[in-house]
């Protein structure tokens, strides 16, 4: 038992370290962001049709009332991937997952608008402590500043994934995960195409190999063995283990990147960690 417990932790944190694995690639590949996005969502897209066919996984959108809200989560998936990696870009990764982190708190507090749920004053307190550690992490209070921009363009994109994740939560929560996975690739793959005519492609071929690592590792294995532990955890369990992306995402940009972390940057984060896990314990009780 205690083996089959280690095993399925350990299938946890690997999932937790792929997909925090899109900070350092979002920054590293040197590439129009639209268009790293849509080699993601093109290549992703492929490998989770064969994993559905493999594992026969139903691709069937079972009721007409379902497309929109297929099609308004993949327009919002399509939104979250493109302003992270612009806030990565235009920051650092530290910044950029950080920011993005704040989504936990978003769905807390956009949750009542969303379902019949009664909204809890806690957080209000949740909110403001988060304020506070993007105030921390804010190097000046200037919209001149790259990092500030970097920093809104995570907390836009965090929004963008928290109203995404209540949709599905509202309208599409009887489906298979990975199956909402593969036709949100199949939107954003859509949506994305004509960037391919007008945007900068010279860097392909030597950029391509982290593109096929961003596509696999990243999203279709990491989203996947994500979506896989939720049967042995519970989502209160894998969101408190899943605060380590940020941790993880710094540590892969300290010794790929070289990005060394400000004080700031251990203040104003480990703020938005202490929210997520607050939030995460409570829910649970």
């Amino acid at each position: 038992m205690e083996n089959t417990h280690a095993k399925n932790l350990s299938g946890l944190l690997l999932a937790t370290l792929f997909i925090s694995t899109s900070g350092v690639l979002g920054k590293y590949i040197a590439m129009p962001t639209e268009v790293i996005i849509w080699f993601r969502s093109a290549l992703a897209m492929v490998f989770l049709y064969l994993f559905c066919r493999y594992k026969k996984i139903d691709l069937k959108i079972k009721s007409s009332k379902d497309y929109k809200p297929f099609f308004i989560s993949g327009v919002l998936m399509a939104a979250h991937w493109i302003t992270y990696f612009y806030a990565l870009k235009l920051s650092n990764v530290a910044l950029g997952i950080l920011s993005l982190y704040t989504f936990p708190i978003i769905i807390a507090l956009l949750e009542p608008l969303f379902l019949k749920v009664k909204f809890n004053p806690i957080y209000i307190l949740l909110g403001l402590l988060v304020l506070l550690g993007l105030y921390i992490l804010t190097p000046e209070l200037s919209v001149e500043s790259m990092q500030v921009k970097g920093i809104l363009f995570g907390v836009f994109s965090a929004f963008c994934y928290a109203v995404r994740i209540l949709i599905l939560k509202q309208h599409v929560a009887n489906y298979n995960g990975t199956m909402l996975m593969f036709y949100q690739t199949v939107i954003i793959s859509i949506l994305l195409v004509p960037t391919l005519f007008f945007m900068d492609l010279s860097g392909l071929e030597s950029q391509f190999p982290y593109l096929l690592l961003l596509a696999f590792l990243t999203t279709a294995v990491g989203h996947s063995l994500m979506l896989h532990s939720l049967k042995f955890f519970s989502a209160s369990t894998a969101s408190i283990i899943s605060s380590l992306q940020p941790i993880f995402g710094i540590i892969l940009a300290f010794f790929f990147l070289k990005e060394i972390p400000t004080l700031n940057t251990f203040l104003g984060g480990s703020l938005i960690l202490a929210t997520v896990i607050i939030e995460s314990i409570r829910s649970k009780k």
